[in-house]
Formats: structure tokens, sequence, C-alpha cells
């Protein structure tokens, strides 16, 4: 009764299996990672800021204007006693005051300042896209490696179908023997506990299968259900170079070409510091309108008033107490931090390159040798099979052989998607990940 419930879970799962589903390409899976994954989304957010804040309008190059205006209303009672002791008064005196100016400052030279701020805020735009080229590496590396999960366990959910398949038979053709006295009901147990077996295993793969698509799912920024399958077909680069990963690590890696933007803003910072020893000079014109209604108690009716006016500022930080030259000591040796830090940097990657290039290596020895395994273990169940059918092995043995064949298709399967992890591995650090082979 639990052999025919365990049957009827695996069809009923199987049949799920061969619905019509999506194939999900790895260019399609880049596509949809790069319009929807929200990792990428926000340094796509973020490069946009910085974009704005690199533009002229933020760098201190342009003029400013500023425009004002006023209105003032009073109402006045006055009372004037004169020498003579009359006295004079008037009430509900109405004055109306009006005002207008429109100023223009614009600084000429501030020791270049404004320069090297700005070539830090271009330099900034730099920076921040160099980290969304990184997110996105990240998330490329990620969704191949999960992609790659998911190939891996279709394939190993087709082989441990064909073992189960393999274990379905055999234990029917055991209840059959049994029935007709050619066997004992010893063998039939072992054939339904190994067929059991089989089928947790079976049930196993699909459950870790559906939820590795979900992860999937997850990294391309859609439902975690939606269905799809993947291809499970594998390029390698056969081009592959120690010399040429190494020198295309050290000109592309984007550690290092953030090293490199880091390492000019704290030339930025020397400059800009050193431009605080030196004066500023600017510009400035102003044209201004006034207008008083001033009523019957004053002398005129009323005023009107126009006014055009333009100069010239010098200003000159001469002594600050030693706060300019502090910062400019600090900024020198923050510049000799960044360049310590790029040196520890090439070796930290010339170390990583190496032992990348020793785990691919490995990968690719292991993939040939599993290749061999895999291949020998091939033939010795043809033979064990043919023994079988001739009942001239006994059904451990068979089971043996039936093991070691699942084992090598295993690890065969592993070997291909370990060599091809290794690969990518080697390109993210050389900065050419994104024009490999996949």
């Amino acid at each position: 009764m639990k052999c025919k419930v365990v049957i009827i879970l695996i069809i009923l799962i199987s049949g799920n299996q061969l619905l019509a589903q999506e194939i999900l390409r790895k260019t399609d899976a880049i596509t949809l990672a790069l319009e929807h994954n929200f990792d990428i989304r926000e340094a796509g957010n973020n490069s946009e800021i910085a974009l704005n804040n690199a533009d002229i309008k933020n760098s201190g190059f342009l003029p400013t204007v500023a425009a004002s205006g006023s209105a003032n209303f009073s109402s006045t009672n006055s009372e004037n006693i004169l020498n003579t002791g009359e006295v004079q008064s008037v009430t509900g005196v109405q004055t109306e005051r009006y005002s207008a100016s429109l100023g223009v400052n614009y600084t000429i030279y501030n020791g270049q300042s404004r320069k090297f701020n700005f070539k830090k805020l271009q330099e900034s735009l730099n920076l921040s896209e160099l980290q969304s080229r990184s997110i996105i590496e990240n998330v490329v590396l990620n969704i191949f490696n999960v992609y790659y999960e998911v190939a891996r366990l279709t394939q190993n959910e087709i082989n441990q179908k064909e073992t189960l398949d393999i274990s379905r038979e055999r234990l029917l053709r055991a209840k059959y023997s049994f029935d007709y006295g050619q066997n004992t009901q010893l063998d039939v147990l072992n054939a339904e506990v190994d067929y059991n077996n089989d089928s947790i295993n079976y049930l196993n793969i699909i459950q870790e299968l559906d939820n590795q698509k979900r992860n999937l799912n997850l990294f391309l920024g859609r439902d975690v259900n939606t269905p799809f399958s993947v291809d499970t077909t594998l390029t390698y680069d056969e081009n592959l170079s120690l010399e040429e990963i190494l020198a295309n690590t050290m000109s592309n890696n984007v550690a290092i070409l953030q090293q490199n933007g880091a390492y000019r803003n704290a030339e930025y910072d020397i400059k800009i510091n050193s431009a605080s020893n030196l004066p500023t000079v600017g510009l400035n014109t102003s044209y201004g309108w006034n207008q008083n209604n001033l009523g019957k108690t004053s002398i005129f009716d009323s005023q009107n008033q126009t006014a055009l006016t333009y100069g010239a500022s010098v200003s000159w930080n001469i002594f600050d107490g030693g706060l300019t030259s502090t910062r400019k000591q600090n900024s020198r040796i923050s510049l000799e931090n960044q360049k310590l830090s790029m040196d520890r940097l090439k070796l930290n990657l010339n170390r990583d390159v190496n032992n990348a290039w020793s785990v691919y290596q490995t990968a690719l020895f292991v993939l040939k040798a599993e290749e061999k395994n895999l291949s020998t273990n091939e033939r010795n169940f043809s033979r064990t099979s043919e023994q079988q059918s001739l009942g001239q092995i006994t059904s451990l043995e068979f089971r043996q052989a039936q093991l070691n064949l699942l084992n090598a298709k295993l690890n065969y399967n592993q070997a291909r998607y370990n060599a091809k992890n290794a690969e990518l591995a080697l390109l993210q650090l050389s900065g050419e990940l994104m024009n490999g082979e996949y």
C-alpha cells in the first residue's frame, strides 16, 4: 500500500513538472535582472543622483542672481505744537513704500577651488557608475550560480528519475519472480526498500529544484512562483590564460578602477586645500527701485528712486589660525593612504586570481576524470544488466552497479557546473564577466 502511495505521488509531481513552462535562457535571465532586479534598480537611482550632482549647475561656475521686493503701508496720527502754542493735529495720514531690486554676483577667481570641486563631483559620478557596475556584476554572478544550480538539479532529476524507473522495474520483476517461485521474499523486500529510497531521493531533488527556482525568480525581480525551465547546455572559454587574466585584472577590475578614482579624489583634495591660501575675486551688480507715497505731513508728496550699482570685491584669508595648513597636511597623508590601499589591493587581487586559476584548473581536471568515470560505469552497468537478466549475479550486485552509475552521473554533472562557476569567477576578477560565454 505504501509503495502505491509513493508511485501516485511521484506521478502527480512528474505531471506538474511536465506542464508547459517557458524556457528561461541565460541571456533572458540577464535581461530580466537588468530591468527588474531591486539592487540594480537602486544602484541606477544612485547613479542618477551622482549625475545630478556632477552638473555644471552644482559647480559654482555660474553666477548667482537674486531678486527681492517689498511693500509697506502705514496710517499715522500726529500732533504738532508750535512755539506760538498753536496745535496742529493730523489723523489717518496714509504712507506707502514700495521697493524692488535685482542683484548678480559672480566669482571670477577663487584659487581654482571650484574647478577641483567640480572634478571631484565628476569623479564621484564615475565612482557611482563603477559601484553600479560592481553591483551588476555581483548580481549577474549570483544569477548564474543559481541558474546553473537549477540546471544541475534539473539534470539530477532526470538521472534520479532514470534510477527510479530501473528500481521500479526491478521491484516488479522481483514480485513476478516471487509469485512464480523463482526467488525469495527477501529479494522483494530489498527491491522495495531500494525503490522507496530512490523515491525519497527523487522527491528531495524536486523540492530542492523548486526552491532554487524561487531563488532565481527573486533575483529576476518577478513572482517567485513563476514556472520556467532552463537551458542545461554549457560552453567553456578555451582561450583563457593566466597572464591575460592577470593583465586584465590590473587594468579592468572594478575594485582597481574604484581605487584609482579614490586616489584622484585625494589629489583633488590637496589642490582644493591649497586654493584656500589664494585670494577670491568677485564681481557684483544690482539694480534697485523705490517708490514712496509720503502723504500730507511730508514736504514731498512722493519720492521715486532708481539705482544701478556695480563693483568688485577681493578677499584673502591670509591666516586662519593654521586650519588650512592642517587640512593640507591631512590631505597629503590621505593621498599616501590611497597609495598603500592600491598596493594592498593589487597584491590581494594577484593572490585571488592565482587561487581562482588553481581552482579552475582543478575543476577542469576533475571534469575530465568524472567524464571518464561515467563512461566506465555506463559500460559496467550495461554488462551488469545483461548478467542480471541471465540470473548470473545477485540483486545486491546489481544494486551496487546501479548506485555506482547514478553517483557517476551526479558527480559528472556537479563537475560540469563547478568548472563553469570557476570560469565565471575568473572572468569577474578580470573585469570581463559581462563579455563572457555562458
